[in-house]
Order: C-alpha cells, then sequence, then structure tokens
C-alpha cells in the first residue's frame, strides 16, 4: 500500500480524551498527564470543536500562576482556539506535508461536522514504519 492511499482514518487515534471549556485548567492538566497524551480537543456542550489544549497552553499556566501567584483558571482562558481540523478523507501525503508546514502537533479529525479522532505526528510516523 503506498503512502497516497493511506488516509488519516486508517491511523488516527479515537479513543478520544476532550475537555470543555469551563473546566479548571489545573484538571484539564491533570488530565493529560494521567492519560500520558500532549494535547486534547475542547468541545462545546453541543460537541462542537471550539479549542485544543496543549502542552505548550499548560505551560503558560505555570508561568502566568508563577508570575502572578494566580492558580489556574478555565480551560477556555489557556487553549488555542478555533483549531485547524481535518477530514478523516484526507492523505497522509497531505498531512505529513502540514505537519511540516504548521507549528502543530496534533489536528481534530471530523467527518460530517463531527469530531471523530486526533492524529499527530507520530501517527504519521507510524504510517510510515508500516511501508518500510
Amino acid at each position: 500500500m503506498a503512502l497516497q492511499s493511506i488516509t488519516v482514518k486508517d491511523y488516527m487515534a479515537t479513543n478520544l480524551v476532550t475537555l470543555k471549556p469551563d473546566m479548571d485548567v489545573l484538571d484539564a492538566i491533570h488530565l493529560l498527564l494521567q492519560n500520558h497524551i500532549s494535547g486534547a480537543p475542547v468541545v462545546d456542550n453541543l460537541g462542537n470543536v471550539v479549542g485544543i489544549l496543549s502542552e505548550k497552553d499548560c505551560i503558560k499556566v505555570a508561568l502566568t500562576g508563577g508570575y502572578h501567584q494566580e492558580r489556574g483558571g478555565k480551560v477556555a482562558e489557556y487553549m488555542t482556539p478555533d483549531p485547524k481540523t481535518l477530514d478523516v478523507s484526507t492523505s497522509m501525503v497531505d498531512l505529513a506535508r502540514m505537519f511540516l508546514d504548521d507549528p502543530y502537533r496534533r489536528y481534530p479529525v471530523m467527518d460530517d461536522n463531527r469530531l471523530v479522532g486526533q492524529i499527530s505526528r507520530r501517527d504519521v510516523l507510524r504510517a510510515l514504519e508500516a511501508l518500510w
């Protein structure tokens, strides 16, 4: 199977940890650490992807807390809003190019405007390794 014929759907994670915008950010960080993941989609009550909380965003929490002597806040205050998303049919080649051009480490994956997974740089490497 050639890399061009492999799609995001073939390698995306589907057992997702999702966060809510009004969730305490310290609880969200704990969830990320507990699940050994570097970021998670933030969804509203209707299931719409409204942001992503990444390790980089979490470091802002630590710096803000240390500098201002404030603890936490809401996920919405720290998340990256309106993240770029991918369709399940996106080819792994296109995704690999996106990872080279964009600073992101992961993308939420959508099917008919519904969150169905998440794909990361590591997933691209897994796809490449399967071809070797």
